[in-house]
């Protein structure tokens, strides 16, 4: 079974955004190990990359404003792909500061929601969902329509 890791700096202060995220790893229990990572904040970006790449194992995507947008369907190829060749993944969500370009540089891949802004916090629930969706859609599961 594939492991996903989550490489988040910053912890879920609301209730309601840690039993989506708990939601969500218990659905992703069917299809892969899951573990997060939650790394405290730092005053910058670059004081909290050391933590991150420690942390980021495998294959890691990125989330970075500038980087590539896909569809639903484009991601779970793309963790399909992944997945057939045994890799573990790595998603690395950085704080309200963003992320240092030592970690954008050392990621596999630059993966962009939207040119909107998230709050990180919320970002992560809609990540993990996502990561969800993309295994439903693998799955043929009728989830993600």
């Amino acid at each position: 079974m594939v492991k996903v890791n989550f490489v988040c700096v910053g912890k879920l202060k609301e209730g309601y955004l840690r039993e989506a995220c708990a939601e969500y790893t218990k659905r992703l229990s069917r299809f892969c190990r899951t573990e997060i990572f939650e790394l405290p904040e730092k005053n910058t970006p670059k004081e909290e990359a050391e933590g991150i790449l420690r942390a980021a194992k495998g294959y890691v995507i990125a989330l970075a404003v500038e980087g590539r947008g896909c569809s639903s369907e484009t991601f779970a190829a793309k963790l399909k792909a992944l997945c057939d060749r045994g890799e573990e993944i790595t998603f690395v969500i950085g704080s309200s500061c963003g992320l240092d370009g030592k970690v954008k540089t050392a990621a596999n891949e630059l993966l962009s929601f939207s040119e909107m802004t998230f709050p990180h916090q919320l970002m992560r629930v809609i990540l993990f969902e996502q990561v969800y969706r993309a295994f439903m859609i693998n799955g043929g599961g009728e989830y993600h329509k």
